[in-house]
């Protein structure tokens, strides 16, 4: 089992943009695709704590249902952000790489290498 994981979209460009450079650092990462395979909310719960972030750091907003779930309402929860994510993983932000040094958002994409670097 590999050290590393990558929450992965393929059509998007900064995903594969961090996963090439996983690679090209010589790490090979278990890959999942998070839309075709949707974290748990208990799986959204644990990745929240380790990448240390509140469900609005993760949750995507363009090209996404976002605004027409109402979840720009300052009064939702965190468990109501968590459950729309878990419902429709499109909002989550991506990619996000876990590794034996912590749990990253890659946004921006070069986040990465700081991940890598320890």
């Amino acid at each position: 089992m590999s050290e590393y994981l990558i929450w992965h979209n393929p059509k998007c460009s900064t995903s594969r943009f961090v996963l090439q450079a996983l690679q090209d650092a010589g790490v090979d990462p278990a890959v999942r695709d998070y839309q075709q395979q949707p974290p748990s909310a208990q799986e959204l719960r644990d990745a929240l704590d380790r990448l240390g972030i509140a469900p609005r750091g993760l949750l995507r907003r363009k090209n996404t249902p976002h605004d027409g779930l109402g979840l720009g309402d300052p009064a939702l929860s965190d468990e109501s952000l968590i459950a729309a994510m878990a419902d429709h993983p499109v909002l989550i932000e991506r990619p996000v790489v876990f590794g034996p040094g912590g749990a990253r958002l890659c946004r921006p994409k070069e986040t990465v290498f700081a991940m890598l670097a320890g």
